[in-house]
């Protein structure tokens, strides 16, 4: 039988080479977007999975840390996929690296509600039809959540956040066959980084005892191990280079 997943945020950066490694890994996917600037670039990963892997995927428009949306999100998964759900990849976040004095309450909030509330809304959908047959959510911390960072309060409060309700969401349902666990990336190749001046991006290297930044790759490779590992739950496992050594 045929695994399904839903995965958020999984059209850039982490969650496209995420998605990716699910297609080849051979699971139904659905994932979000959240503007009709991104529906193509949705459309196109939902094309490729099908064409490269031979899997299902769908699209669905929803802001997920808005708990209707959230709704919509799943209720379309489970209903192009026939009800069964094996997978949650909570990957949705975003930064606003501002410094505390200056950060305005309704940016805060945005980045604790897309990076954290968003986690507990989609766990909460997913969760009664992730009991009792060996399933897996994944949730997306941070370096962020186990040390602290220059203008990242509110990103840093998030992702510790996260840290904690993977524990307590293990611990409440290994019971039930589901395990949950947390990757908490270091330096990466993104976007981000790739507006970064040269000189900065080797000065940045050079702080990692391994001596590069790592890639998507990296995480998509961590997430797979995840998936395999059956007696794995409750844990934050944080591909960083040496960066942070928890």
């Amino acid at each position: 039988m045929s695994k399904n997943a839903i995965i958020t945020g999984g059209t850039r950066g982490l969650g496209e080479a995420m998605t990716l490694k699910l297609g080849e890994l051979g699971y139904n996917i659905a994932i979000n977007y959240t503007s009709d600037r991104s529906e193509a670039l949705a459309e196109a990963l939902v094309k490729r999975l099908k064409d490269e892997n031979g899997v299902d995927a769908i699209a669905v428009k929803a802001d997920v840390s808005d708990y209707a949306s959230c709704e919509k999100l799943v209720k379309s998964a489970l209903d192009h996929f026939g009800g069964r759900l094996d997978v949650l990849i909570n990957n949705a976040g975003i930064t606003n690296n501002c410094n505390f004095i200056d950060i305005k309450p309704e940016d805060y909030m945005r980045v604790i509600n897309t990076n954290l509330v968003s986690m507990l809304h989609m766990s909460h959908l997913c969760l009664p039809y992730l009991v009792d047959h060996d399933s897996c959510i994944i949730n997306t911390a941070s370096v962020g959540g186990l040390v602290g960072v220059i203008n990242q309060a509110d990103y840093c409060a998030a992702k510790s956040g996260v840290i904690g309700l993977t524990r307590a969401l293990a611990m409440e349902f290994a019971p039930r066959k589901v395990r949950v666990n947390a990757i908490a990336p270091g330096m990466i190749m993104t976007d981000m980084l790739r507006g970064v001046n040269q000189d900065e991006l080797n000065a940045l290297a050079a702080t990692i005892p391994m001596g590069y930044i790592g890639s998507p790759s990296d995480i998509a490779g961590c997430m797979a191990y995840i998936l395999s590992a059956p007696y794995l739950t409750g844990q934050t496992i944080s591909p960083n280079g040496g960066f942070v050594m928890p």
